[in-house]
């Protein structure tokens, strides 16, 4: 997120750091110097326009409503899940329904698996209309955090020097070498958690009919960053794999990679570090016919799928902000200039 703020010149004064055991250590910032990292407090965070977090579901819930009450009008935008399924709170991906962050208080981001998908997604659905959407997920081991990353490393080291793969600890099953089909807690109806957020989430930032049916598979497999999806999709309208290629090409945030003759198609290793997604393997379904088309998406899922999709928010926040003040400024000025004539 700092880098993003910094590299994307982000329109603000200042930036605040907050943290708990990192507290007093310094960060340094190209746009906003050298920034001691503070000790979080209600009143601290109140002093910001815009609040960015990137903590626990449990501390989201107990202080972003705390911090939005500013008399300021501080907004919150929260990476957590703690408020994505509120009918009240926006869940956002700009370049879908950013609309809907101007003028929030509090703003949701989606998980990183249905931000990476809902960016192929949207411009096929807003054209062709989505009726039914199939996807298999090959999440990587960053999805569970810097610890996830580090204990494949030190898995795949000691299979190198010991033949044997130690106990794992932050995954269910030993993933070096290996694909674990869960991904978060089984839910009563079979899927696990993971994955109905993808079916949850899309059905409120597409503003889906419940008619339109979302199924996914999670699965971690063993890369360090980037998630990968292979998606089947049903539609209303007739589709055709050439034209959605085409429409995909000029779709924000999105870049076709897709010359099979060449080899070349989505893979992590290469959206690693992207803001944009790729899309490729695009073809006609075997199963849907002219109604269906399957694609595989490769997206980085820390960019993509957290911190640039949450900077990308209060980018548009900052504008509705700043097309506000323009609005009240032409008022008051035109408030003056009719007394004068009236007095005149």
């Amino acid at each position: 997120m700092i880098r993003l703020l910094d590299e994307r010149n982000f329109p603000t004064k200042g930036l605040k750091l907050f943290a708990k055991r990192a507290a007093g250590n310094k960060v340094e910032t190209k746009n906003f110097g050298e920034i001691v990292i503070e000790p979080f407090t209600v009143e601290a965070a109140q002093e910001c326009d815009i609040v960015l977090l990137a903590v626990s579901g449990t501390f989201a819930l107990e202080y972003a409503p705390l911090i939005v009450a500013s008399k300021k009008g501080t907004t919150v935008i929260d990476n957590s899940s703690a408020f994505r399924y509120d009918a009240g709170i926006p869940l956002v991906i700009p370049e879908i329904n950013g609309h809907l962050a101007a003028g929030a208080s509090l703003i949701a981001n989606p998980n990183c698996t249905t931000a990476v998908g809902a960016m192929a997604l949207w411009p096929i659905h807003q054209k062709y209309r989505l009726k039914k959407v199939l996807m298999s997920t090959y999440q990587a081991s960053s999805g569970a955090g810097a610890e996830g990353m580090l204990e494949l490393e030190d898995a795949v080291k000691a299979y190198a020097k010991t033949g044997v793969v130690p106990a794992p600890k932050v995954f269910q099953h030993q993933l070096a070498f290996n694909v674990i089909p869960q991904i978060d807690a089984f839910q009563p109806n079979g899927y696990t958690k993971e994955e109905m957020k993808v079916a949850w989430e899309m059905q409120k930032i597409f503003d889906l009919k419940d008619t339109v049916k979302i199924s996914c598979t999670a699965v971690r497999v063993p890369t360090f960053r980037a998630h990968s999806e292979a998606i089947v999709i049903e539609t209303e309208r007739p589709i055709n794999a050439s034209d959605c290629q085409d429409l995909l090409d000029t779709a924000p945030g999105v870049q076709v990679v897709d010359d099979p003759d060449s080899l070349i198609y989505p893979m992590p290793i290469n959206a690693a570090g992207k803001n944009d997604v790729e899309v490729g393997r695009i073809r006609q379904s075997l199963v849907f016919g002219e109604h269906g088309l399957e694609m595989f998406v490769s997206g980085d899922q820390l960019l993509r799928g957290a911190a640039l999709n949450a900077v990308l928010i209060a980018e548009t926040c900052m504008a509705s902000r700043a097309h506000q003040t323009e609005v009240e400024t032409e008022t008051e000025t035109d408030r003056k200039s009719k007394k004068q004539k009236i007095e005149n």
